[in-house]
């Protein structure tokens, strides 16, 4: 029988690449049980090189989804910075060494390095098991997006059909094969197809500044070669860092104008070599030494560039992640789940673009500077106009690029009433770390580890003191209003399927303190009641209701499934839940 010439076949969300980005969102849908397809033009995996730093809140959200363990096992943890300077006889000499990450609530408070690899082999082995793997070898060449209104509007149909070559087909299989998607996640990388497709358009500048990068194994007499290293030298810039193993990564400065082609007039590596980088960086790093062992893991050349997609989605069924639409993960996944699943209206994926664009805007700005910095000329007597030691120093002590500072603004998934009642945990910030101890067994608990991310809401309900009558009835009040019929917790749930997962923290002392004297709803197993105070030695936890804001009168504070605080109400206005859910959650069919 002759071979099908093209094979049908339906899936609710197709992601295009599989690099970090695209990885990440198949492992989050993959765990939310949506059917996910990952396809690749790459015939393997990538296993050196690449991008390879993990940022403070990174390493948060891997534990949301439980793999952070691995990536601690595996990767370089980078605790100091070390900051080097000219010298006066000519050299670098060391000015100043700080803590890597200064951002107080940082729950892992340094970087951890991997190369990309390894990374991405923790996301596939994860989502292996759940029976998603990534196809690999196939090309898209078309995408197809229905102009219908109604179809694009209606969660359940399938409006995007994108169409696929196998690259390395066998002789029984069909060569191209159409997708007909919900929706389309592009993660492929910065020259992305799916972008392409739709004529979006990356804004912004690419500079004159150039870099060679390699990875390698080194002998060494820099005593800070185990830290992250900023050296500006009279020779150019370098920076160094720590790797998994006895690995280490060198950027180094390049003169444009010795790599470029002159045709295209573009950076080529066919001008360099990674001896040629090597050599280029140990000019700025004298007097110390830097002497490769071994064969050179990886290079490659880059030029900076500060741009951000004009579009992060089109007509909310095709979205675009990673370095498709800015130099910097999906947070498209528990949006899309909750829409697959008829939880939420379509109008929550615009909060996708109005979310994530802002805050790539905000870090496009940032690394601009911050590039500037890195690549001026450093403060000497021949170059008085150059970057001083202070201010870089000044600069570099952000918590910005560790993720922590990430703010959403107002929208339907980030209410803006009642902050005063929690201070602490802010309105489209991510909610910070902190220790309580479990009531039925005073086991010492990270709030964020009761967050996981499996696409419930969280409803943190700060009781104050249940011991004290007033506030005892404050509470058995709330209780009744969350369970009449017109309440969010009832209206979008059913008996076989919440959508919200109620955490309990009370006031109290762990010798004392009976979580059964609370009302059945607000501790549905015994592992949901946690209260604020100390661990069995003393050594840590307590001051979590001074930590977070929370006054004696207590506190419900809705979490959405990102960790991110989406409202905040009192006791007593249960309706402020009910309006915030209404504004985008569906009733159950």
């Amino acid at each position: 029988m002759p071979v099908p010439l093209v094979c049908h076949s339906e899936v609710d969300v197709l992601i295009i690449g599989a690099g970090p980005a695209g990885l990440t969102c198949a492992n989050a849908l993959a765990n939310a049980r949506v059917n996910v397809r990952i396809v690749d033009q790459r015939a393997f995996k990538i296993t050196t090189g690449y991008g390879d730093g993990f940022a403070p809140r990174t390493v948060e959200v891997l534990q949301s989804y439980g793999l952070a363990e691995r990536l601690l096992k595996e990767s370089c943890q980078i605790h100091l910075t070390a900051f080097y300077n000219p010298s006066s006889n000519g050299g670098i000499e060391l000015t100043n060494k700080i803590t890597n990450v200064t951002a107080t609530s940082a729950r892992y408070p340094f970087e951890a390095a991997l190369h990309q690899g390894a990374i991405q082999d923790i996301f596939i082995d994860s989502m292996t098991p759940l029976g998603v793997e990534v196809d690999r070898s196939i090309m898209p060449i078309s995408i197809e997006l229905s102009k219908d209104e109604s179809e694009l509007t209606d969660p359940t149909s399938y409006p995007v059909r994108v169409t696929l070559q196998k690259l390395n087909k066998s002789e029984d299989e069909p060569q191209e094969e159409i997708i007909h998607a919900k929706f389309v996640v592009g993660g492929d990388g910065a020259h992305s197809w799916t972008r392409k497709q739709f004529d979006i358009t990356m804004d912004g500048e690419q500079s004159d500044s150039t870099w060679g990068v390699v990875d390698l194994t080194a002998d060494t007499d820099l005593p800070d070669i185990r830290n992250k290293t900023y050296v500006h030298s009279n020779h150019g810039s370098v920076i160094c860092v720590p790797r998994e193993k006895d690995r280490i990564r060198i950027y180094v400065q390049l003169e444009v104008n010795d790599i470029i082609d002159p045709v295209t007039g573009r950076v080529t590596k066919e001008k360099i070599s990674p001896e040629q980088i090597l050599k280029t960086a140990q000019k700025s790093l004298e007097p110390y030494k830097v002497i490769r062992k071994g064969e050179f893991l990886w290079w490659t050349i880059y030029s900076v560039g500060q741009r951000v997609a004009s579009r992060f989605s089109i007509e909310n069924r095709v979205f675009i992640a990673g370095d498709a639409c800015h130099t910097h993960s999906p947070k498209a996944a528990w949006k899309l789940s909750l829409v697959i699943r008829g939880w939420a209206d379509m109008s929550l994926l615009s909060t996708y673009e109005s979310e994530r664009r802002k805050f790539a805007l905000d870090l496009i700005a940032f690394d601009k500077m911050w590039a500037a910095l890195v690549c001026g000329k450093p403060l000497t007597v021949p170059s008085s106009n150059g970057i001083s030691p202070e201010h870089f120093l000044k600069t570099y002590q952000t918590d910005f690029t560790s993720g922590i500072g990430i703010h959403y603004q107002p929208s339907v998934a980030v209410n803006d009433r009642n902050q005063e009642l929690a201070v602490g945990l802010v309105l489209g910030k991510r909610v910070p770390p902190h220790k309580l101890m479990r009531a039925a067994d005073a086991l010492p608990f990270e709030l964020q580890d009761l967050l996981p991310s499996d696409f419930l809401f969280k409803l943190l309900v700060f009781t104050g003191d249940f011991s004290d009558a007033l506030q005892q009835a404050r509470v058995e009040s709330m209780v009744t209003n969350m369970q009449k019929p017109e309440s969010f917790l009832i209206r979008y749930s059913t008996p076989e399927n919440s959508r919200f997962d109620i955490i309990t923290i009370s006031k109290g002392q762990k010798y004392t303190f009976d979580f059964l004297r609370l009302p059945t709803l607000l501790r549905s197993h015994w592992s949901k009641v946690f209260i604020d105070d100390t661990d069995a030695t003393g050594s840590f936890g307590g001051g979590g209701y001074s930590y977070y804001g929370v006054g004696s009168e207590g506190a419900l504070v809705a979490v959405r499934p990102d960790g991110y605080v989406g409202a905040i109400a009192p006791l007593d206005r249960v309706e402020d839940l009910d309006a915030y859910f209404a504004s985008f959650m569906r009733i159950a069919a």
